[in-house]
């Protein structure tokens, strides 16, 4: 039985579900109210985790990899998590199994995002803009599509205003977007190198070169640079087949994340 990856996603709904009811502007999140009105953020956030380190679970298993389940992490953040993660224990042996580890989370996740910020766009209000307030979120490919056509005629000087359900979908194709980046060990460095061997070492290094001058603007690309450069590198490490082709369903799941990639990016996400 898995007690600690239980406690820890009892503890993630408990954190996501209080950083929800706040949201709401709720005076006590410790309420009955206050659980009520977070629980539409925690539900539909842990989700979006739950099917993109479940696509990663399962794409294991299919490849013979040993793998643990999700490892969620709580905390007293404004989303109530650090997100989620999963073990591999044993060695991914191939470029094929490499590339369908990789994608399957992110296009399990995307799944469940898109229409979860489809629904909570239609459930947020567009109010007339107040100069300074709050946090101004970027936008997306795939968030102006969505907003075109939920919201097709927003007047100048309004705003959408996203309610916790959209918002929540939003944290979703921002992880998304952020683990497709094709460097070292994330989810996109894992597709990256599955297609094109060893032309990832040249593509993590021009990957990675805007986010200096996006950190201007953002200063979370440089924390999230920071991250990489300590914790996840630039380069892949070797599989120990470097020759098995690829067939054609494997390079259709790299070129889905790449357009998932693009669809999700968002140049400046917090203003």
């Amino acid at each position: 039985m898995p007690i600690i990856n239980i406690l820890l996603f009892v503890a993630t709904i408990i954190t996501t579900t209080l950083a929800g009811a706040m949201m709401e502007g709720v005076t006590d999140p410790f309420s009955l109210e206050g659980i009520i009105s977070g629980l539409p953020f925690s539900i539909t956030l842990l989700s979006i985790l739950l099917f993109h380190e479940f696509g990663h679970y399962f794409a294991s298993k299919r490849n013979n990899v040993t793998a643990t389940l999700p490892y969620f992490i709580p905390a007293p953040t404004f989303i109530g998590t650090f997100g989620a993660f999963i073990k591999m224990k044993s060695p991914i042996i191939d470029r094929k199994s490499l590339l369908e580890i990789g994608a399957a989370g992110p296009i399990a996740g995307f799944l469940v995002a898109v229409p979860a910020l489809y629904y909570g766009l239609s459930t947020s209000e567009v109010l007339e803009s107040v100069g300074g307030a709050g946090i101004h979120l970027g936008d997306s490919i795939i968030m102006m599509i969505l907003t075109s056509i939920i919201h097709p005629n927003i007047a100048d000087g309004y705003d959408i205003y996203l309610s916790s359900i959209a918002f929540a979908g939003w944290i979703g194709l921002l992880v998304t977007s952020l683990n497709l980046i094709p460097i070292g060990q994330l989810d996109g460095g894992h597709i990256a190198y599955a297609l094109f061997g060893k032309k990832h070492d040249s593509i993590a290094k021009w990957a990675f070169l805007p986010m200096i001058p996006l950190g201007y603007y953002s200063i979370n690309w440089i924390l999230w640079a920071i991250l990489i450069l300590v914790f996840i590198k630039l380069k892949h490490p070797p599989v120990v087949d470097e020759d098995a082709p690829l067939n054609v369903f494997q390079k259709w799941l790299g070129y889905i994340s790449i357009a998932i990639f693009i669809l999700t990016f968002i140049p400046i996400p917090f203003s």
